[in-house]
C-alpha cells in the first residue's frame, strides 16, 4: 500500500518543514510515502470562500486518481485516538486499497465535490490547529500508528 498526503499550499515556516520532514523519514521504514502540494490559488484574496473552495476543490480532485481511498482532514470527521488510528492504518493495509489519500484543505474546508468524492473524513482533534500544525500532527500520528502496529517502543500505552 502507498499511503499519499495532499496538501493545499507549502509548508512556509523552515522550522515545520523540518520537524515533518523527520517524521516523512522515519515513515519510509514502514511504508511507501508520498507529500503532494497543490498550489495556493492564484489571487485568493479576491475571491469568495466558495470561489476559493472550487478552486482548491478542483486542484485536489486533479491530483486524483479513480482507484485512491480518499481521506479527507477535517473538523466533522471522525475522531480517533492514537491507538484507534493504528487500528485503522492495520486495517487499510489488510484491505485490498493499493493507494491511501489522506487530504489536509485550504483555510475554508473543502469544496462539495472533494467531500463526494472523500471516501471517509477523520479529525486531528477537537481543537483547530493551524495548517502548518496540521501537517506536522498528521505525519507524527501515522509514524505513531506504525510504531504502535509493530510494538516498537515510541508509543508508551
Amino acid at each position: 500500500m502507498k499511503i499519499t498526503f495532499v496538501q493545499v499550499g507549502k509548508t512556509e515556516d523552515e522550522c515545520f518543514r523540518q520537524l515533518v520532514g523527520i517524521y516523512e523519514r522515519r515513515l519510509e521504514r514502514y511504508v511507501s510515502f508520498e507529500t503532494r502540494f497543490i498550489s495556493n490559488v492564484r489571487n485568493a484574496g479576491r475571491l469568495s470562500e466558495w470561489q476559493l473552495k472550487e478552486k482548491e476543490g478542483a486542484a485536489i480532485l486533479d491530483c486524483l486518481q479513480p482507484l485512491d481511498y480518499v481521506v479527507l482532514l477535517d473538523e466533522k470527521g471522525k475522531i480517533v485516538s492514537s491507538q484507534e488510528f493504528a487500528g485503522y492504518i492495520e486495517k487499510k493495509t489488510t484491505q485490498s486499497i493499493r493507494s491511501l489519500v489522506f487530504v489536509a484543505g485550504g483555510a475554508f474546508g473543502f469544496s462539495p465535490a472533494v467531500y463526494e468524492r472523500a471516501n471517509e473524513k477523520l479529525s486531528l482533534s477537537c481543537m483547530t490547529f493551524t495548517h502548518q500544525m496540521v501537517r506536522l500532527v498528521f505525519t507524527e500520528q501515522l509514524y505513531r500508528a506504525f510504531s504502535i502496529i509493530k510494538h516498537e517502543p515510541y508509543h508508551h500505552g
